[in-house]
């Protein structure tokens, strides 16, 4: 007799080729290869079959059930400013297709931007400026499982930005009266930091946007 789950002593293949005799086209091809199998793990890992409701084919409950062996994504679901997932708002297949795809880390869509795009749409351009790291990757300024930054950046303003602008000659440095560095932070540190003057991280059609700045 077939086992399923934890404590199974089938196989995972034998337990998960019992599954696909049905199931395959759920599945698809890119199940084969992709991280979870390669991890060996089981339907049965994630998916309860002898309930009314399995809990992750629910969004108010499927993050529960990846969080058992994503903690470092639990950790920082917990931190101030994050996706609501733990509200019940979002759920990780939102963003992730955990059956297999041919991108990496199982996105949804092709890369990270594109994924990022189909709830933020606002920000998909094309710009007539367009400001590089954002183009490339939008996890370059920002981690989206949670962060202690607001809007889940890396890092605060002007760190995050001085990380690839040279901040040499440049008034997001503190400054007292006289030019030079001094005790008391600058009002360029303040508020927005950096975004006081370049708002438009993301990009801008402005034909005088070429800094970001309208």
């Amino acid at each position: 007799m077939i086992q399923f789950g934890p404590d199974a002593v089938t196989p995972v293949e034998t337990q998960n080729g019992q599954c696909m005799n049905c199931h395959l086209a759920d599945t698809g091809f890119a199940w084969h290869g992709s991280s979870h199998d390669d991890n060996t793990v089981a339907c049965a890992d994630c998916h309860t079959v002898h309930i009314e409701r399995d809990p992750v084919l629910a969004r108010a409950t499927q993050s529960e059930v990846c969080f058992d062996c994503h903690q470092q994504q639990r950790t920082e679901s917990f931190k101030p400013y994050a996706h609501p997932v733990r509200q019940g708002k979002m759920a990780c297949t939102d963003c992730h297709n955990t059956h297999g795809e041919t991108t990496d880390r199982l996105l949804a869509r092709s890369d990270v931007n594109s994924t990022c795009y189909d709830c933020h749409a606002e920000l998909r351009g094309p710009y007539l400026w367009e400001h590089a790291p954002v183009a490339e990757d939008c996890a370059n300024c920002h981690n989206p499982h949670g962060s202690n930054q607001p809007g889940m950046l890396t890092m605060r303003a002007p760190m995050l930005c001085q990380s690839c602008h040279s901040q040499a000659g440049h008034p997001s440095l503190p400054q007292d009266a006289g030019g030079l560095p001094g005790n008391l932070p600058s009002q360029f540190l303040l508020g927005q930091s950096c975004m006081n003057c370049h708002e438009q991280v993301h990009g801008s059609n402005h034909p005088s946007g070429s800094r970001l700045m309208r």
